[in-house]
């Protein structure tokens, strides 16, 4: 599975994996998903993200969460 969406750079955003060069991490996603109910609103107001963005932020959340129980 290829995340090419998700990029961690130490010098941006203190490292912490990001949506392509947005300056929108990870974790932000997954809480703007849980705040609007609506993901038209979602993209309204973020007009930079994309399906695709979102669909790989749960990916590589999901992912993390595996790797932490183990």
């Amino acid at each position: 599975m290829l995340l090419d969406g998700i990029i961690s750079n130490p010098a941006r955003m203190n490292g912490q994996p990001c949506i392509r060069n947005l300056r929108l991490t990870v974790r932000r996603v997954i809480e703007l998903l849980a705040t609007y109910s609506d993901k038209e609103e979602l993209f309204q107001e973020f007009p930079e993200l994309e399906e695709e963005d979102i669909r790989q932020a749960l990916i590589y959340a999901s992912t993390y969460l595996d790797d932490q129980v183990k």
